[in-house]
């Protein structure tokens, strides 16, 4: 039987520099790589503190169709779920990092979660699973 894993996921930005500021400084992410590839590309994978899982990778747009992209990765749906295990460290740091929740914190049936959104506005749940 084969093993496999989502190794990266790709998130298109406008900037590699603001969004690996915005990425490790706000919600805490460790860069992981930041290579020059050459005409000014680059290949930077992001995760979140002490993972070991799937990384992102940050995919700057040079395309009008990427550029729409920007910000709506997920057609305004919640894209990204960032587990915790401990909410509210998370949510307060992440609080007084200038992050914008788009609710307040509610326990549902499989945990506590809130909705924020990255620099460019694609949501994300930020969510500690009972």
């Amino acid at each position: 039987m084969p093993k496999q894993h989502i190794g990266s996921i790709a998130l298109v930005v406008k900037d590699y520099d603001e969004a690996i500021a915005f990425y490790t400084k706000k919600l805490s992410f460790e860069l992981v790589e930041d290579t020059d590839l050459g005409d000014g590309k680059r290949w930077v994978l992001i995760t979140p503190p002490n993972s070991n899982g799937t990384h992102i990778l940050l995919a700057k747009a040079t395309e009008p169709e990427q550029f729409n992209a920007v910000g709506n990765q997920a057609g305004g749906r919640v894209w990204l779920f960032l587990n915790t295990d401990n909410f509210w460290r998370d949510y307060e740091s992440m609080l007084e990092n200038g992050v914008v929740f788009h609710e307040q914190p509610r326990n549902e049936p499989y945990g506590t979660v809130a909705v924020f959104e990255d620099l460019y506005g694609n949501k994300w749940d930020l969510i500690q699973q009972s």
